[in-house]
């Protein structure tokens, strides 16, 4: 199970945060290379706002990329299994790799776009079917702890792309190619590993009828002594489910049996994009600034950043022993705190030299709460709140909200932070506020429960108590 989940993890999130952090280091070298391209091929110099336009496609087409992806991860995963899609996915890693790597050689920064375009819908799928994979073959005692993969390798990846950004490694002006190209390596090793595992079992039984190849799989993931128990749960919901086929995203909008199931996901994947963390990263540079960090030192103080994540997710592990609702009410609850400490320590930052140390805690203690609650557990639960035929299309729908939000900060936050400056976190603040009352009050606790047996729970909420 464990090396299952590195086989899906490699390929999967750790590419989603590998091609967000890897962007940020040759921002000033892709200038130079587009003001370059431009002048040998129409002669004039490059307008700095077309300039400014074109930077923004590059940056901001791979968001576009993950919501192509996220809409096509569910049907992917019904059509070719989980496994299947995954494995084809990285092809269309291997191809993005080509044509960044080319780009500069080529003098064609078009490229450059594309292959951010097509990495993008890697990442969307990878996002979508990973903890589809990862949520359908663990045993329910060891689902949470397991599905953190899917947050692991994500905060793996923003770290290992940071790090491989440094100018020491592949961020100098002469590697920036080889660096965005790097992307083919990820994609390679799932490749060589994933084969090597079985499909999951609950899709090879409920959606293919295969109850051979599902006894198999079942015995590699959890041994001769536990598979039997697996067969019978997997059973009982086949059984319960009655030949019912996988569901198209539509479909759910206009059930109720998952009307507050969707409701969840909606709250919780929007929650997570618009819970702050990207203004947190925002402010992170100016913060260190005021600290007294050198412009040079700030991408070694900011690898903290990405340490601490990492590091959260991996304590987030023993989420299978305390709980879902802990951790989400906790790590929102945490993220309010910080949000009024950041708002009071930037209105007072130049009154006292000690000020700016005291929002440089709050931001590590701000990426830690997140890491704590929704940059952990989101996706853990989406996979836990629905059952075999309507899981791919809650996936779609969150996979696709949550690109959605993504881009959507990402245009509207310079605007709210010219607007209200360091004011902007009573904004978030609020929101934090709300997603944890929305938690308290609506979703129960799902450790250690049966997929039938949160259905069940939310059942009372879907028709009412009796």
């Amino acid at each position: 199970l464990f090396l299952a989940v590195c086989a899906v993890g490699i390929g999967g999130t750790f590419q989603y945060g590998y091609n967000v952090s890897i962007i940020n280091a040759p921002t000033k070298h892709i200038h130079k290379f587009l003001n370059e391209t431009w002048t040998s091929r129409y002669h004039k110099e490059l307008n700095p706002d077309l300039l400014t336009f074109l930077w923004s496609v590059i940056a901001s087409v791979f968001s576009l990329g993950g919501l192509c992806g996220a809409l096509l991860g569910g049907s992917l995963a019904v059509r070719l299994g989980r496994k299947g899609a995954l494995l084809m996915n990285n092809i269309i890693a291997i191809i993005a790799s080509i044509l960044m790597g080319i780009s500069f050689p080529t003098g064609l920064f078009e490229l450059l776009i594309t292959g951010r375009f097509l990495i993008g819908i890697n990442s969307g799928i990878g996002f979508c079917v990973q903890p589809l994979y990862i949520g359908e073959v663990a045993p329910k005692h060891l689902r949470g702890g397991l599905a953190m993969g899917t947050s692991i390798f994500l905060t793996g990846g923003i770290l290992t792309g940071q790090i491989i950004g440094l100018r020491e490694f592949l961020g100098g002006e002469k590697y920036w190619p080889l660096l965005l190209s790097s992307s083919c390596f990820p994609a390679f090793a799932q490749l060589l590993f994933l084969p090597w595992f079985p499909e999951s079992p609950r899709y090879l039984l409920i959606d293919r009828g295969d109850e051979l190849s599902c006894a198999k799989a079942l015995k590699r993931f959890h041994g001769s002594s536990e598979c039997g128990r697996e067969m019978e749960d997997i059973q009982r919901e086949r059984f319960a489910l009655d030949g019912e086929k996988p569901k198209k995203p539509w479909q759910l909008f206009t059930d109720p049996g998952v009307r507050w199931q969707l409701i969840t996901v909606i709250v919780l994947t929007m929650g997570q994009q618009l819970s702050g963390i990207n203004a947190i990263y925002f402010y992170a540079t100016y913060i260190f600034e005021q600290a007294g960090i050198s412009a040079e030192n700030i991408p070694y103080v900011t690898l903290g950043t990405g340490t601490c994540e990492c590091l959260t997710a991996l304590s987030c592990v023993r989420s299978n022993f305390v709980g879902r609702r802990y951790l989400f009410i906790g790590g929102y609850l945490l993220m309010t705190l910080w949000c009024t400490v950041l708002t009071f320590s930037l209105t007072y930052q130049d009154l006292y030299a000690w000020v700016p140390y005291v929002s440089m805690t709050a931001i590590f203690a701000f990426i830690l709460s997140f890491g704590l609650g929704p940059g952990g557990i989101t996706n853990t639960l989406t996979a836990e709140l629905f059952v075999q035929s309507s899981r791919p299309a809650a996936y779609m729908i969150g996979g696709t909200l949550s690109w959605i939000s993504f881009f959507t900060i990402g245009m509207l936050f310079p605007f709210i932070v010219n607007g209200l400056k360091q004011y902007c976190f009573l904004v978030f603040l609020l929101e934090c506020s709300f997603v944890a009352a929305f938690i308290f009050l609506v979703i129960p606790e799902t450790k250690n429960k049966s997929f039938l047996e949160i259905r069940k729970e939310f059942h009372k909420l879907n028709f009412g108590r009796n």
